[in-house]
């Protein structure tokens, strides 16, 4: 008996039926895009399969040329290109899994000259503007999503997912934001949603009827000139009796200035739109966007708020995540952090998707952690997130590994993040690692400073020794009022009201972000949507409002010596989300200062030639690291085998992605 009832109940869809209630939402990892990737991809959706998921959805494929994101980027256009498909469906029937290929329309948003929409339009996230289509523009078009649909059975899908939302080609022609068409195709709410139900209805004529259509339907476009709610429900009932066999639900477009699945978005922040769409049709309907653990799932599937529960980025960070729910073992999931860095971050820099929390996503076939044929003693020194997934990784293989931590718990710079507003997920990492600690028996001594002579009897000494601040040069860098950026977190220091953060990296944003904000929004949701301006309820066109974010607690300077924007270097992204938080917090935000002196009076900085000082309460120091490698040397002189990872490995600007990944790779090279 589950825990879980209404998430591993199977749906009958009637000609078919899936074993549970997840799917596996569609993710964009890389390997579509050449026929050489197909075994790799393959083996990463089986592994899915293999974990449960009821539904598997590809990445998308266009259907034609014209709808590609870029040239040479993934479509499902002949029979040849279909053909190199099967090895991918073969190995998801193999595992019993069932898999549905997405056709995605890039529309607007393609990344090349020839991209094509309703209008003549062009998107803020894209260089090229759009060509509106004619009429027999229109039809072609149609005509694709049913080839793409045709050739994917044919290939030996169960199904395919139209993507209808996330402001691609249907969505454009949806709203009025980009469809100023007089024509047939726009003019009139009935005359811009007909792409849709002919473009379903022309699937369905082409596939037959015991095959899975999946729509997308953007219930929630969060853009000015969107669609309004009455428009969203005739749309359902519409594509509905064209032939769609489920209904899921997307949120937002990517040109949307409201965050939607980071990890600062609540959890569940848009089940209740499912909910509210649910009553209006028959079909199946899928709610989406930051569920992340089965009682999450559960929970909206027993209120009556959806039908399915789609997850995709979760199903990067365990591919076992359906199976170890159905058998009681919650708590052995590697959670996804909404992170975006190795995922999307990854896909809009056109590299092959993985996962921060799971390097081995996507690269199954390349990172393996096989059984070790010689057992060996390994000393993992450091319990960061590199310590942590080397010595978990390690004791996976079978060697027998202690792990030193000088510090009275696990977790590095991870347990700082954690405290972060809007980084609260942090936390189920150090969750998943201290429970694979005491699964694979390794022996943990927290509190534990170690030297050379505690560390020469080992086979294996893994340094992930990580980080410390580095502390600038500047004249009266002691003083008082002077905090380390960990102190700051922890809270060990008083801070007082007005506050000078100076370095604008990473951290120095979410220092900043922590000393603005008092209660989390990401853990209230109708704060967050004050906050952000989001009303599923709202009359007007997208789902907006007027955004009211709660005041800051503090006045705050953000300076730093770079003439570049602040947080310049975040991730693609999640990047504009921080930045759009410390600006609504009324951060005074200041670039190309040089730090003279810090005294009595504040911080003396000097501006395009002009000194200014600062009269703040203290001065947060956020200016980078320095690798902690102390041991390093001395080992080596020992003749010990030592393996430098992580912050000790490389200190420019945190980066737990690669901390994790060299963890994993070193752990699976022993």
């Amino acid at each position: 008996m589950t825990e879980y009832p209404h998430l591993f109940e199977p749906l009958d869809l009637g000609f078919t039926s899936l074993r549970n209630r997840t799917i596996m939402g569609s993710m964009h990892t890389g390997l579509e895009d050449r026929a050489s990737n197909f075994e790799r991809l393959a083996a990463f959706y089986a592994e899915r399969a293999k974990g449960g998921a009821g539904l598997i959805v590809t990445g998308g494929f266009a259907p034609n040329i014209e709808g590609s994101f870029y040239p040479f980027a993934s479509k499902l256009t002949t029979r040849r290109e279909a053909r190199h498909h099967e090895q991918v469906t073969d190995a998801v029937h193999r595992e019993g899994g069932k898999i549905a290929l997405q056709i995605l329309h890039a529309g607007r948003y393609a990344y090349h000259p020839f991209s094509v929409s309703a209008s003549a339009t062009k998107s803020p996230i894209t260089p090229f503007g759009a060509r509106a289509l004619s009429e027999k523009g229109v039809r072609r078009q149609i005509r694709g999503f049913a080839r793409a649909a045709e050739l994917a059975r044919s290939a030996g899908y169960d199904g395919v997912e139209i993507m209808g939302s996330e402001g691609y080609f249907i969505n454009q022609f949806l709203a009025p934001r980009t469809n100023a068409r007089e024509d047939g195709w726009g003019g009139t709410p009935a005359n811009r949603r007909r792409i849709a139900t002919e473009i379903v209805r022309a699937v369905r004529a082409a596939v037959g009827d015991d095959f899975i259509i999946v729509y997308r339907l953007s219930v929630l476009d969060l853009v000015e000139g969107g669609q309004t709610w009455e428009e969203i429900v005739a749309l359902g009932q519409e594509i509905e009796a064209a032939g769609t066999t489920i209904l899921s639900t997307g949120i937002g477009w990517h040109e949307a200035r409201v965050p939607t699945i980071v990890t600062s978005v609540p959890r569940m922040a848009f089940t209740e739109v499912a909910e509210r769409l649910r009553p209006h049709v028959d079909l199946p309907v899928v709610t989406s966007n930051r569920i992340n653990m089965p009682d999450q799932a559960e929970q909206a599937l027993a209120a009556g708020q959806a039908d399915l529960v789609q997850m995709a980025r979760p199903w990067l960070a365990d591919p076992q995540w359906a199976t170890k729910a159905e058998s009681g073992r919650a708590e052995t999931i590697n959670t996804c952090i909404a992170c975006n860095q190795a995922c999307l971050d990854h896909t809009f820099q056109r590299k092959v998707a993985s996962c921060l929390v799971n390097p081995r996503a996507a690269h199954e076939t390349q990172l393996v952690l096989s059984p070790t044929t010689r057992r060996k003693r390994v000393a993992v020194v450091g319990g960061g997130p590199a310590g942590l997934a080397a010595a978990v990784s390690a004791a996976e293989r079978g060697h027998a590994v202690e792990l030193f931590e000088a510090g009275d718990d696990i977790g590095g710079q991870f347990a700082l993040a954690m405290r972060i507003p809007g980084k609260e997920e942090f936390a189920e990492t150090i969750r998943y690692y201290r429970g694979e600690l005491e699964r694979r028996a390794v022996a943990l001594h927290l509190g534990r400073r170690v030297g050379v002579d505690d560390l020469t009897g080992f086979d294996e000494v893994v340094l992930a020794t990580g980080v410390t601040p580095r502390v600038p040069e500047i004249t009266g860098i002691d003083h008082p009022m002077v905090v380390t950026y960990p102190e700051a977190v922890l809270g060990t220091r008083e801070i007082g009201e007005r506050v000078a953060v100076i370095g604008a990296g990473g951290i120095g944003v979410d220092v900043t972000e922590l000393l603005t904000t008092g209660a989390s929004p990401t853990l209230d949701l109708k704060e967050w949507q004050d906050e952000w301006g989001v009303d599923p309820f709202s009359p007007e066109r997208g789902g907006l409002k007027d955004a009211h974010p709660a005041p800051s607690r503090r006045t705050v300077y953000l300076v730093q010596r770079k003439e570049t924007k602040i947080g310049a270097g975040l991730g693609k992204t999640s990047g504009w989300v921080h930045r759009a938080a410390i600006k609504a917090k009324g951060v005074h935000q200041i670039i190309g200062a040089a730090y003279e002196r810090i005294d009595d009076e504040g911080l003396h900085i000097t501006v395009d030639g002009k000194p200014r000082t600062l009269a703040v309460d203290n001065v947060v120091v956020c200016t980078g690291q320095e690798s902690v490698r102390d041991l390093v040397e001395l080992l080596q002189a020992k003749g010990v085998t030592v393996h430098v990872i992580g912050g000790a490995d490389v200190a420019a600007e945190l980066d737990a992605k690669r901390a994790i990944r060299q963890g994993t790779e070193l752990a699976a090279s022993l």
